[in-house]
């Protein structure tokens, strides 16, 4: 039995669906508003003519190193090559069950910048990274901190400009902001839609705004910080259980009231989030139950906002196109379903130009990957979803070849 023409434009019908599309087209306004003034006003690390280092303070960088050997021979020949003078490499391992050891060994015997450290057994209550960067401080003898993940490349510059920009600003602690290479096709259609809820939730803008003590974050691939504000917020100890500690340590120095800036380094930093298509799965589960954990209504918020913003768009449109097209044929007047129409349109095409920003000031992807927003919006959904049915459970999380239990606060 056909549906009369009336019922389709009932107010009953048209008044919930336009509010939606209204609220998503004006969120949609926001975060694309917001991913241009970050792009835009967010500093950049950049060659400075004239260096404000007089004395090179010492620096010890600290890199966890945990099943690694695919990756840490490149980080470390990124690292070794640095122009700036006065530094060490304080490389653990991390229990590794390949040959990563047996790397930092062989690098170490050639090279006395490098010291190799076989982290001690983690105590309880402690995850495994931040015990191995506690360990890395232990041995460490800088005045400065940077902190890295083995699947980094730096250039050689990289850290000579980091530090001068940190003594220049007169700053407690710097991170920068990678390039995230992508390995993978769901990776790279994924990212976009990740930068864009991070860039609302992680704001460099607001980390960066010294009024607030709130919003503080760093990036685990580089964060410098001195050795006095870094033992002030009782270094890694502070964040032993966490499992995102970059982001918790950041905050913690912020709340403090210790100065944090968030600049952009992609043409001199990149790292690798996701390595393949379940290594993604379980990174975004890594960020959702730890979340969901300390703020259930938020997380699932972030879940309804997927699903609102990047899909019902799309499901909607060919609803609302029928919708014209048979009221266009009983003559009836289609003014409200045609705005509604509109909306829809315009905001997929808010959807697609705001990756595409994403993509080529950020990420340094293929435009067109853009295109692929439902599949990426549906991706994250299910992770979104099965995140929060697996919070409670033992392995809700596989990282680094480690099993975490979130519901008990331990690492398995």
């Amino acid at each position: 039995m056909d549906v009369p023409y009336n019922l389709y434009y009932s107010d009953t019908v048209f008044i919930p669906i336009f509010i939606l599309q209204t609220c998503i087209f004006f969120s949609l306004i926001y975060f694309l508003t917001y991913s241009i003034k970050s792009i835009k006003n967010v500093p950049k690390l950049l060659p400075i003519a004239n260096s404000h280092i007089i004395d090179y303070p010492m620096l010890s960088i600290i890199l966890p190193c945990r099943n690694e050997e695919k990756y840490i021979e490149k980080c470390l020949d990124s690292l070794l090559v640095q122009d700036y003078p006065n530094y060490e490499i304080i490389a653990i391992n991390d229990s590794s069950s390949d040959k990563t050891g047996e790397i930092i060994k062989r690098y170490s015997l050639t090279n006395n910048k490098i010291v190799h450290v076989d982290a001690q057994p983690k105590p309880e209550g402690w995850t495994g990274k931040n015990w191995a960067c506690y360990q890395g401080y232990l041995r460490a003898n800088g005045y400065l901190f940077l902190f890295t993940d083995a699947d980094s490349i730096h250039s050689a510059s990289t850290i000579s400009l980091a530090i001068n920009y940190l003594l220049s600003e007169n700053l407690d602690s710097l991170t920068v902001i990678p390039k995230i290479l992508a390995n993978d096709f769901w990776t790279k259609i994924t990212l976009p839609i990740l930068w864009t809820f991070s860039v609302a939730r992680f704001s460099a803008l607001k980390a960066n705004n010294p009024k607030t003590k709130e919003g503080g974050y760093f990036f685990g691939s580089f964060f410098i910080i001195t050795k006095k504000v870094y033992e002030l917020v009782d270094t890694h100890s502070s964040v032993r259980d966490e499992i995102v500690e970059d982001a918790e340590l950041g905050r913690k120095v912020k709340e403090q009231g210790f100065s944090l800036r968030v600049i952009h380094g992609e043409k001199y930093i990149s790292a690798i989030w996701a390595r393949n298509p379940s290594n993604l799965y379980h990174g975004l589960k890594r960020l959702l139950i730890p979340l969901y954990k300390k703020e259930k209504i938020k997380a699932s918020v972030l879940g309804i906002a997927t699903f609102a913003l990047f899909l019902l768009p799309v499901i909607i449109l060919p609803f609302s196109i029928t919708i014209v097209k048979e009221g266009e044929g009983d003559g009836g007047d289609t003014t409200k379903n045609l705005i509604t129409l509109v909306l829809i349109i315009i905001s997929i095409s808010l959807i697609v130009i705001n990756s595409i920003l994403q993509l080529k000031y950020v990420i340094f992807q293929n435009v067109l990957y853009s295109l692929a927003f439902p599949l990426s919006g549906s991706f994250i959904l299910v992770a979104f979803v099965l995140s929060i049915i697996h919070s409670k459970h033992k392995d809700a999380i596989i990282w680094r070849d480690r099993r975490y239990s979130i519901g008990q606060h331990k690492e398995l």
